[in-house]
């Protein structure tokens, strides 16, 4: 490593490559920034697409999640209450922006739930065992899909408030 700067390492498999301020455990790259000379072999192959290939890939993977969270209850039900409220929403709305707002609260629940339904997919995948930071990313996924329902009643509340009592 003579001649390279403090703090900069070289990579063990190609020794012309230097990371600076990364560190080598167990033979991976420890933050890692993008190097020309990162092993080609590690890419992911699904990251090599481009353009129309990579869009459709996408809009594939994105329906498989979809439907991977249809099988979980909640999703169902909140999707089937967004379905329910969707009209509702429009009659209720005096302007884009009302209605933008009250169907923008209903697909912020079911991102949200997505969301929470994968960190919990994820650590169910780690193993069954009881950790606490297992407990906290559910907890705190679950606490996510609270405040956003809570949100979504506020402004429901509201709008069914001025659009009946106003």
């Amino acid at each position: 490593m003579s001649g390279l700067a403090p703090g900069w390492f070289t990579s063990p498999r190609n020794p012309e490559c230097h990371f600076g301020s990364h560190a080598w455990v167990q033979g991976v790259v420890i933050q890692a920034s993008d190097n020309a000379c990162m092993d080609s072999q590690n890419v992911n192959p699904q990251k090599q697409r481009r353009g129309l290939n990579r869009i459709l890939h996408a809009a594939g993977y994105s329906v498989q999640g979809l439907r991977a969270a249809w099988h979980e209850t909640a999703f169902r039900q909140e999707f089937v209450l967004s379905l329910v409220l969707l009209p509702v929403g429009l009659w209720l709305a005096n302007n884009w922006v009302e209605a933008a707002l009250l169907l923008g609260s209903l697909m912020l629940v079911l991102i949200v739930e997505l969301l929470n339904t994968g960190i919990e997919s994820a650590i169910d995948r780690i193993g069954p065992e009881w950790h606490d930071l297992s407990k906290r990313a559910k907890d705190m996924g679950s606490a996510a899909v609270l405040l956003s329902l809570l949100l979504c009643v506020g402004i429901w509340g509201n709008a069914v408030w001025h659009k009946v009592f106003a």
